[in-house]
């Protein structure tokens, strides 16, 4: 047989290998690349997966290992949930290398407005804790949620009780400062942390404290200053930042200034209340500020509860 006799017979071979290949072996290729991009951690992940695996610099799969990746919860979130649909992003139409980015992005980098980014979390993120976001410290500063808190990682700083306070001084440097001084509350050794007192997302108190007040915050480790008491010191009642600073000084107690000058911010120029500490000469009073500390005889200095109408009584001594 000649090679021109040859050549139909050849051509039918050729046909009939495209056609087993096209039945037979594409359903097998898609299945594979179907495989591939099956969902790994969150419900329609596989298309943000496929590029974005565990060799990834940014450790997204690690999502898996959070609260927001439990896929039994009907309320998960999945990438578009948070980043939106970035069908640019995905479909890449100009096939370039550096691909048009997400939807919305969050981070200190992201040029998505910081309201868009908090819009993301406060679709699932409402009420609670969060009830009063709107209008606060943080929310009026346009600070992101992800400015605090890390989604992508098993270990979120903020809720991990030795490192919040290094997230919160990121931004408060001057209570960095006042958490290093002699007399402070346990912070460092994670004892007591900013958010025992504090709520960051906002609340119906002052200066976003848990509590209402700043005495009724206080009042819910130092119970025994709570009263109420027969004979009462009022600035213990308004505010005990009145002579406390809570983050830290270097006076016993965390005052804010050593006494008598802390008790003479209020009581001055009658009896002994202004007397200059140490003066016991004639025409300088009777000597009661000797040894610089009015609480030598006033030890019920935040109440007192003696029965008796008498001047001791009164004046908060035993």
């Amino acid at each position: 047989m000649t090679k021109l006799h040859r050549l139909p017979l050849l051509l039918g071979q050729a046909l009939l290998a495209s056609l087993l290949l096209m039945f037979f072996l594409a359903p097998a290729a898609l299945a594979q690349q179907e495989r591939e991009y099956e969902d790994l951690a969150l419900t329609g992940d596989g298309a943000c997966t496929r590029c974005h695996d565990e060799l990834e610099y940014v450790p997204v799969l690690s999502i898996a290992k959070t609260a927001h990746g439990t896929v039994a919860d009907g309320r998960t979130p999945t990438c578009t949930s948070c980043h939106g649909a970035s069908t640019a992003h995905i479909d890449n139409p100009e096939g370039t290398s550096q691909r048009p980015p997400v939807d919305r992005l969050f981070g200190l980098a992201s040029d998505t407005p910081v309201h868009e980014q908090n819009s993301a979390c406060l679709d699932c993120h409402q009420g609670g804790e969060r009830i009063h976001w709107q209008g606060s410290a943080h929310d009026s500063n346009e600070v992101a949620c992800a400015s605090c808190h890390e989604l992508h990682t098993q270990d979120d700083k903020v809720r991990n009780r030795q490192e919040q306070p290094e997230v919160c001084f990121a931004c408060h440097k001057e209570q960095r400062m006042e958490v290093t001084r002699f007399s402070r509350h346990p912070i460092p050794e994670g004892k007591v942390i900013c958010s025992d007192c504090h709520n960051a997302h906002g609340t119906a108190g002052p200066k976003l404290l848990t509590r209402d007040s700043v005495t009724d915050t206080c009042y819910q480790c130092h119970a025994e200053k709570r009263g109420p008491f027969i004979w009462n010191h009022q600035p213990v009642n308004e505010d005990c930042s009145n002579c406390h600073n809570p983050h830290g000084t270097n006076i016993a107690g965390m005052l804010k200034w050593r006494t008598p000058f802390l008790c003479q911010q209020c009581h001055e120029s009658r009896s002994h209340q202004g007397v200059i500490p140490e003066m016991n000469q004639p025409g300088f009073g009777t000597g009661e500020a000797l040894a610089r500390s009015c609480l030598n005889c006033h030890t019920n200095i935040h109440g007192g509860n003696s029965p008796t109408n008498r001047p001791d009584a009164r004046s908060l001594r035993r």
